[in-house]
């Protein structure tokens, strides 16, 4: 499945993939969770991903607290703060970090959001990353009420996502089409 979603994704056109930034941003620019202040946990998309990096310029712009994931060897994610285009560097595997203070892993527990990248979703919240687990362990440490969002392009909300135990679900999607779909 990851393989099938992937080489979709490079298929994909140029102006398709370029249009989901903007609807990306549109879809959650009235999500008051999301623009009131608080802090939003995002990742910085790469390569084919859904892109994430208008939906980051505007929730900054807007005053919300974001914060960026940092890979740790052995899979696990740290936190940094997005303070602006100039406090990014490009780190291994192709990645662009934060460059200031981590805060570790457990400060997804004061995010009122967390968005993540997934290749995709199904209707009950499980979803398929890249294999590796960093954002299962990752919301492993998100709070109660934390809103938990996957990240996709439309085709990517299926019908089933294979799951295994240790597999954390998200409480909906958003995808450039569909906007905000909660589960």
């Amino acid at each position: 499945m990851r393989r099938r979603i992937l080489a979709a994704r490079r298929a994909m056109p140029e102006a398709e993939r370029a249009a989901a930034g903007p609807a990306l941003r549109e879809a959650l620019a009235e999500v008051p969770l999301l623009t009131t202040g608080g802090t939003v946990a995002l990742y910085y998309s790469v390569g084919t991903e859904p892109d994430t990096r208008k939906l980051l310029a505007a929730l900054w712009k807007h005053g919300t607290y974001v914060l960026l994931p940092v890979w740790v060897a052995g899979g696990e994610l740290d936190w940094a703060a997005y303070d602006g285009p100039d406090t990014l560097a490009p780190a291994g595997r192709g990645l662009v970090e934060p460059i200031g203070p981590r805060y570790g892993p457990d400060a997804l527990r004061r995010a009122a959001a967390v968005l993540c990248p997934a290749l995709a979703v199904d209707r009950s919240g499980r979803r398929l990353g890249r294999g590796a687990g960093c954002y299962d362990r990752a919301l492993a440490h998100a709070g109660p009420h934390t809103l938990k969002l996957a990240v996709t392009y439309d085709t990517e909300l299926v019908e089933e996502v294979p799951a295994e135990p240790h597999d954390r679900a998200v409480d909906g999607v958003v995808t450039p089409g569909r906007g905000l779909v909660r589960f």
